[in-house]
């Protein structure tokens, strides 16, 4: 009989996000990504839409996904698939900049925003078999432990990146320093990759039958999110969550504004930011089971960054600014998907989790409506102000979700 919460699940899940952590945090979108897009472009807009290609492709075949998955008794076949286009997309990135680079900018950021694209796009279906795998494996209040776990260990991971950062891109000159550290990190992302498929999946026992089409799918998922009042307000609440994106993008660009933003220092960020994350994940996260209470924090440590990023001038500020990002990131990240887990009844699992992330993801598009606002206006405080007000109502909101329980 299969054994829930098992421990050798929990160690291949956090081991998953340790390797996936060390790779991806090179490409981080609100400090790497950045510095890459603007060597090869200097216009603001495009730092937004390539912050977005590397979060928002998933968007678009969500729901797709769900209609398949409803009916599968087990995903990590199909979770395979997803992981090895991922890792090639991943490794299609360092190769374009290391055999195109500076011969021709718009080319290879042309073949960077393809890669970033298919890496988020695949990530779509292994969203939906993700979060899926997470519910058949653990318990509500063990979920939330070996959520947390997943954060701090790829918080230690992404330090450990963010050391390598620094000193590859201070080591050699860019764009092969960029390369550099995507060819690389494609090999750990491959380890943590195979690390997940050796996880023991139960088979699910209540599972949905596939409507005819996908067309029905549809009017069947819209009807749900019709009749689910708490659903709708959850799905307002995340997407507001959202907002961050609008300025962080930016953040970095505007620290390089005031004073000389070197490798290591760079680097420093990163790993602030990942210490932040270890603080959260180990003292506030992994102890709170009530998630409307963790989305509620989440939200007020977002504000509180973006309202010293208003006034920060120095390295010291910018570096608490990034610890505070650190710890409202992983708390938005374990609420929003334990709480979608936790209102879906099972056999409508995948539906209740593509529709609440389908419409949600639209915000991975705000860097884009960032650059736009900061091409325009040059402002900064413009930004971020918008970004307060945005995360000020989802605050207000994400105490009704409360309400809505205790009633």
């Amino acid at each position: 009989m299969y054994k829930l919460d098992n421990p050798k699940n929990n160690k291949k899940n956090v081991s998953h996000a340790f390797f996936l952590a060390l790779a991806i945090t090179i490409a981080e979108p609100s400090t790497v990504l950045p510095l890459i897009v603007s060597h090869f472009s200097d216009n603001v807009i495009m730092v937004g839409i390539f912050a977005s290609l590397l979060r928002g492709g998933a968007i678009i075949i969500q729901l797709y996904a769900a209609f398949h998955a409803q009916a599968y008794k087990r995903v990590l076949p199909y979770l395979g698939k997803v992981f090895f286009f991922r890792w090639l997309s991943w490794l299609v990135v360092g190769l374009s900049i290391y055999f195109i680079g500076d011969s021709n900018k718009p080319l290879t950021l042309f073949f960077i925003g393809v890669g970033l694209f298919f890496f988020s796009f695949s990530a779509g279906f292994g969203t939906i078999y993700f979060k899926e795998l997470q519910a058949k494996l653990f318990s509500k209040k063990y979920r939330g432990k070996t959520m947390a776990n997943r954060q701090i260990a790829g918080a230690i991971a992404s330090i450990l990146s963010a050391g390598v950062t620094g000193y590859v891109l201070s080591s050699y000159e860019p764009p092969l320093n960029y390369a550099y550290l995507f060819i690389v990190s494609s090999f750990f992302m491959a380890i943590g990759f195979f690390s997940f498929l050796t996880i023991e999946e139960p088979e699910k026992i209540n599972v949905a039958v596939k409507e005819k089409n996908f067309k029905l799918f549809m009017q069947n998922a819209l009807l749900i999110l019709r009749e689910d009042k708490r659903l709708q307000l959850q799905i307002g609440v995340i997407f507001l969550s959202f907002s961050y994106y609008l300025s962080m993008p930016f953040v970095i660009l505007n620290a390089n504004t005031l004073f000389t933003l070197t490798g290591w220092m760079l680097g420093g960020f990163i790993m602030v930011q990942m210490i932040g994350s270890i603080i959260g994940s180990t003292f506030l996260w992994r102890n709170i089971h009530n998630y409307e209470k963790m989305l509620t924090l989440s939200f007020t440590f977002m504000i509180l960054a973006f309202i010293i990023a208003l006034f920060a001038t120095t390295v010291y500020e910018y570096a608490f600014i990034f610890l505070l990002f650190g710890i409202g990131l992983d708390g938005l990240s374990i609420s929003g998907m334990n709480l979608v887990i936790e209102i879906a009844p099972e056999e409508k699992r995948p539906t209740y989790t593509a529709l609440q992330t389908n419409i949600t993801s639209i915000g991975l598009f705000f860097p884009i409506f960032g650059g736009i606002l900061l091409y325009y206006f040059e402002s900064y405080s413009l930004i971020y102000s918008l970004s307060i007000v945005l995360l000020l109502t989802g605050l207000l909101l994400s105490l009704k979700l409360k309400t809505d329980e205790e009633s």
